[in-house]
């Protein structure tokens, strides 16, 4: 019997083991929609508001299961809105086909309705993007684009005319496509460095006094193989955002976070240390980086175009840091010298007092890190937790534990809004029997705020705390800090996310004072069900910086005697905070 062009694409996207989409309907895709209602027994729609959730939910379920995610959107303005999402996957390296509609075949180019070219449109975001022109052709580019995003850890686009959806298999095929020639197999490389490149490695460690490791996202399937590595070299593990899961975050062998949203002990290990492996991380931040020259350096990525990108290094290995680390690990020598450790685990006890007592404060207007420091103690074992971009990253860096199974992603390199929630959607459904939080901020929430009507429609148990300050806080201090001007355009509207949550038949919940933080947050994450906590908290509370530099301190002031707003009131928060450091 023949088969149409959708019926071919949807059957093999479930023969590749596909079995979730996240997308939205529209007219240039019903005839992929037909095929999927005939075959919803194996593989799941999940229907989002917006077009741009369903490619961070396909990016969040890529995160968390290490799977392809695939989300799919109409023709034309529904293909646009995929894009941000899609380049939250390609900064962060992660796995996603996207499949939009087209125009009728016949009518492309000549200004018909919703006539947007997307594969043209999708030439730097994707690293395969084909348009699909008939039965005989879906099969052939479905198998390339699959093996591309998967190969590369990339975004895959194919997209396909409305009209061409629905021809029959029975089309004239060329002779040259011999049929059932592609097969539905990916086979992953697995490089492993030479003998003499890993023992160029481990020499430079070993000669090594102080070594640190920078540990990213892409040993998050190392963890014991990073911890052995800390304990033998006698250094710290100095945490990415995105590889925040790598280890526990009260191991003795990490300093946390790196960057503005990152540790004291953390920056200071990095200013100290002879010697850097940076595994699996292409942390962008130069100017936390040692100066070039002042530490050897070995790095450890999937990707040869990497090794050297951040810093000068002195041996590059390529391969998966699990499998490298194995075959480094029996040639580094056991450093007997503890000091180095011991002085980073020092600063780090101080930085954890710090770090509480600040997360107990009592203060009214509440502060926002005091409901991160609540929700930690809360969180199970396995939970798996979604940051949005702003200062809640902060919040969620430097307070949520990692501890045993937990998970937790944001947008990394496009560092994008919006991304919490949806992630959370993916989550969820690749977990269903796990506890899923999102921390987010009003502004990232706002933007896409009609996904909290998925998370009802499908009953996903997701709890959204958003931190509630009515200001996009991160473009605030930006504004001051970097730029030594007030304020502008930063605030907004509020807006009763608990009473939205109720009206959509989510469970909605309010914190405004911080001896209410535990108890409302054990309610709701008690709830059977979706539910948001919106958190009142101080506006004027900033994010600092692990070590602040002079120079933020002067563009600092610059804003206040330019006439920032609440000057007054935001001076007496810093330097309650900075006394506290300091006491």
């Amino acid at each position: 019997m023949a088969k149409k062009t959708a019926d071919l694409l949807v059957e093999r996207l479930i023969e590749w083991g596909v079995d979730t989409i996240f997308g939205f309907p529209g007219d240039g895709v019903n005839g992929i929609f037909e095929a999927l209602r005939t075959n919803q027994e194996k593989i799941r729609f999940i229907q989002v508001r917006h077009e741009e959730a369903a490619a961070f939910a396909a990016c969040g379920y890529a995160k968390y299961t290490g799977r392809l995610g695939v989300c799919l959107a109409t023709s034309g303005p529904g293909g646009i809105h995929l894009l941000n999402g899609l380049y939250d996957a390609k900064c962060d390296g992660q796995p996603v086909l996207a499949i939009t509609g087209h125009t009728f075949h016949d009518l492309i180019g000549t200004h018909y309705q919703q006539d947007v070219d997307l594969d043209k449109l999708y030439m730097d975001v994707a690293a395969y993007n084909q348009r699909v022109t008939g039965p005989d052709h879906v099969v052939n580019v479905l198998d390339e684009a699959v093996k591309t995003a998967l190969s590369y850890r990339a975004v895959a686009h194919i997209t396909i005319p409305k009209d061409v959806q629905d021809w029959n298999s029975e089309s004239k095929r060329s002779p040259a496509n011999v049929p059932k020639h592609s097969a539905d197999l990916f086979a992953a490389a697995i490089p492993v460095p030479s003998q003499d490149q890993l023992s160029q490695a481990a020499a430079v460690i070993n000669q090594g006094s102080k070594v640190a490791i920078l540990a990213g996202r892409g040993c998050l399937n190392a963890r014991a193989e990073v911890l052995e590595l800390a304990r033998t070299v006698a250094g710290p593990i100095i945490k990415a955002l995105l590889g925040k899961a790598v280890v526990p975050d009260r191991d003795p062998y990490t300093t946390g976070g790196v960057g503005l949203l990152g540790t004291a002990p953390s920056q200071d290990a990095l200013e100290e240390c002879d010697t850097l492996i940076i595994a699996g991380s292409g942390f962008p931040y130069l100017e936390f980086y040692p100066k070039p020259g002042k530490a050897k350096a070995i790095q450890i990525d999937i990707s040869p175009t990497r090794i050297g990108l951040r810093y000068p290094v002195d041996v590059g290995l390529i391969g998966d840091c699990r499998t490298v680390l194995r075959a480094l690990l029996p040639l580094i020598e056991k450093k007997t010298d503890q000091g180095f450790i011991e002085t980073c685990q020092k600063r780090m006890k101080s930085w954890t007092e710090l770090t509480e007592e600040r997360g107990k404060r009592t203060d009214v207007p509440m502060k926002p890190q005091t409901v991160t420091y609540h929700l930690n103690k809360l969180l199970d074992s396995d939970a798996i937790v979604s940051a949005d971009s702003g200062t809640i990253a902060t919040w969620a860096a430097r307070y949520i534990d990692i501890r045993d199974r937990m998970q937790f992603s944001l947008s990394g390199s496009l560092a994008t809004m919006a991304n919490g929630l949806p992630y959370s959607i993916g989550a969820a459904v690749a977990y269903p029997g796990r506890q899923v939080v999102c921390v987010v901020g009003d502004g990232g929430l706002t933007m896409l705020m009609g996904e909290l009507a998925t998370l009802v429609k499908y009953k996903l148990n997701v709890k959204v705390v958003v931190i509630k300050n009515n200001t996009l806080g991160q473009i605030k201090w930006e504004q001051m800090v970097l730029e030594g001007n007030p304020e502008f355009g930063v605030d907004l509207q509020p807006i009763d996310f608990a009473g939205i949550a109720t009206n959509c038949g989510a469970a909605g919940f309010t914190i405004e004072k911080p001896e209410e933080a535990e108890q409302v947050l054990r309610l709701a994450l008690a709830h059977d069900g979706p539910a948001v906590v919106q958190a009142v908290v101080d506006p004027n509370e900033p994010p600092l910086p692990g070590n602040v530099s002079t120079d933020q301190c002067i563009k600092f002031s610059e804003a206040l005697m330019k006439g920032q707003k609440d000057g007054w009131k935001i001076l007496k928060t810093v330097m309650k905070d900075k006394i506290r450091e300091v006491v």
